[in-house]
């Protein structure tokens, strides 16, 4: 059973952060900490009666193909209904185009409850989400007029469609092409990994597509990004005859059965209608206008399946009464949570997921105030900020996630390993944020290559100056909280010296910075996780003496063990970054 952890998730927006640093500038002009309250309350309460239940369900059906297209499990079609009527895919869309802006950070808080509830569902109103907000910075007018409207109603759906076979990751190797006529183009091509491509929740659907128009330049600079309509749309918004774009199949995949990840064909015969979106030849610019949104909501849907994962493996561990633990002087077996070591596992799944979440709403408000606070200067220190922190996001947090949901099946003992307990879901459906979005490797590459050395490190200086002074600003009398800020900033030296290592290997030839890229990013993570949950008990412990001591003191027990059980490997971490790509490098691939 999934419990939305309102609570929680209140403490990082309204105490953490802030409701002032939420409220960025004259968008947000309206937002208060009650404002936020609600949204969060009725989300979970959708969460936990609609889409949680179907969780299980979906996982054990999946969605099913056929030549007539995708049919989603049951109760998926009318959960989506629900989620339409209470307004949902409106949350953090244009105005202009009947959306509600509210600030990063709550979106992601809302992400997170429906990702914990429901992953595979969840995927599809992210994805129209990103496709919307693609459309609404980069497309005419006219097609903002035409799409936007049905986009945020959540009347139609849309994806992202960029993989194809031959190309993978390397979006330069795209084939599809698309060939001008008139005042639209006809693409023919074939795309795979296309998640939500084809299902049954609407009558349309409205793919963002890669292509290359003909005669187009080699490599990225010469991709194009079109709006591909499953069924064309007439200029008064109607629908029109149906596109050449059909669903080949859907993929049998680890986890989120439910969710169908597709097999795209665009024009079998005459060729899929297809509108430019921006300029020709800026398709992947344009693409990723929405990418730092796109990374953070999956860096949120990693460690939002871990929360699940640890509320279940709480629950299991009050209930399974199993063995004695030592220094027990009853004589009856007790509840696992009195092992020590189960205990630990639960704390280890609690503060990495408590880390994450701060983390990934403090790089949510970072891009908030980069786009809308009144002060340029901030405007551009806290842009720079948000940019550095996503690949950080995206790839620590997934990680973590699914080392967290490997631990939740631990606590199980044997039972994680069977299906029914429903453990193993979590670590089949959590394994793929880490590759969504540009796998982990991807993301530590686009650190260290474009945010690390476009200014030889200057930013993530700043962010450590900035860490270290909060953290010596905590003055506290509690010896607990004294002892966490004590190692956050220990971990913070390690950072330091580690970045100042990854930039001599730099200027000695990229090869040797990327080696180690995948632990730099990892590193980077830990530390700002440990610097979040410094400060959240030091103002815990401002508030030890009020109705809920029971809550503020958690909140100190869980960051001491952070400091104390996950902060250590950030030593081992800056020794792997400074000595560990020679034993990568002086390794010659044919003998691996």
């Amino acid at each position: 059973m999934y419990r939305a952890p309102l609570r929680e998730l209140r403490f990082v927006l309204e105490e953490l952060l802030g409701t002032d640093a939420l409220a960025a500038g004259p968008v947000y002009a309206d937002y208060s900490a009650d404002v936020g309250a609600a949204i969060l309350e009725q989300a979970g309460r959708f969460a936990e009666d609609v889409l949680a239940p179907l969780n299980r369900t979906g996982d054990a059906h999946g969605a099913q193909w056929s030549s007539a297209g995708v049919r989603s499990p049951a109760g998926f079609k009318d959960a989506y209904r629900q989620f339409v009527e209470g307004g949902w895919p409106q949350l953090g869309a244009d105005p202009r185009y009947g959306g509600q802006r509210v600030p990063q950070a709550l979106n992601s808080a809302v992400q997170e409850i429906f990702a914990a509830a429901n992953l595979a569902f969840k995927l599809c109103p992210m994805l129209t989400h990103g496709a919307a907000h693609a459309l609404e910075l980069c497309g005419s007018e006219t097609q903002r007029r035409l799409f936007l409207p049905k986009m945020i109603s959540g009347e139609w759906t849309g994806t992202m469609v960029l993989t194809e076979p031959a190309a993978g990751s390397d979006l330069g190797q795209i084939r599809t092409r698309a060939v001008p006529e008139g005042d639209h183009y006809r693409l023919f091509g074939q795309k795979i990994f296309i998640t939500w491509g084809e299902h049954d929740f609407t009558d349309n659907i409205l793919h963002m597509v890669l292509a290359r128009i003909e005669g187009a330049p080699a490599g990225t600079r010469g991709i194009s990004m079109f709006i591909v309509p499953k069924v064309q749309v007439a200029p008064d918004g109607s629908l029109a005859q149906r596109n050449e774009v059909r669903c080949a199949s859907i993929e049998h995949k680890l986890g989120i059965h439910a969710s169908p990840t597709c097999v795209m064909e665009f024009g079998h015969e005459h060729g899929a209608v297809g509108h430019l979106v921006g300029e020709p030849n800026h398709g992947l610019e344009h693409m990723f206008v929405m990418m730092n949104t796109a990374r953070l909501a999956v860096g949120v849907e990693g460690y939002a399946v871990a929360e699940r994962s640890f509320q279940q493996a709480l629950e299991y561990a009050r209930t399974r009464v199993q063995g004695k633990p030592p220094g027990s002087r009853g004589t009856d077996p007790m509840p696992i949570i009195e092992h020590p070591d189960v205990r630990r596992m639960l704390l280890s799944m609690k503060s990495n997921t408590e880390a994450s979440r701060a983390l990934a709403f403090y790089a949510g408000t970072a891009l908030d105030q980069g786009a809308y606070h009144p002060d340029a200067r901030v405007r551009a220190a806290t842009l720079e900020r948000g940019e550095l922190l996503i690949p950080i996001v995206k790839g620590w947090c997934t990680e973590t996630g699914n080392e967290t949901v490997a631990t939740g099946i631990q606590v199980h003992g044997g039972m994680g390993f069977i299906e029914e307990t429903g453990a193993a879901q979590y670590l089949r459906d959590a394994r793929i944020t880490t590759i969504y979005e540009g796998t982990t490797g991807i993301q530590s590459n686009d650190l260290i290559g474009r945010k690390i050395a476009r200014d030889q490190g200057a930013a993530m200086q700043r962010l450590i100056a900035d860490m270290r002074r909060e953290l010596q600003a905590l003055a506290t009398p509690a010896a607990a909280v004294a002892s966490v800020r004590d190692a956050a900033l220990q971990g913070v030296g390690h950072l330091e010296t580690a970045t100042r290592a990854l930039l001599a290997q730099m200027e000695h030839g990229p090869a040797q910075a990327f080696a180690v890229s995948v632990p730099y990013l990892k590193l980077c993570g830990l530390v700002l996780g440990g610097w979040l949950l410094a400060k959240s008990a030091a103002i815990a412990a401002q508030k030890l003496d009020g109705e809920e001591h029971a809550f503020y003191h958690a909140k100190i027990r869980t960051a001491v063990f952070y400091a104390t059980h996950q902060l250590p490997a950030a030593a081992a971490l800056a020794q792997v970054i400074a000595h560990g790509a020679a034993s990568v490098l002086e390794t010659a691939a044919q003998s691996l």
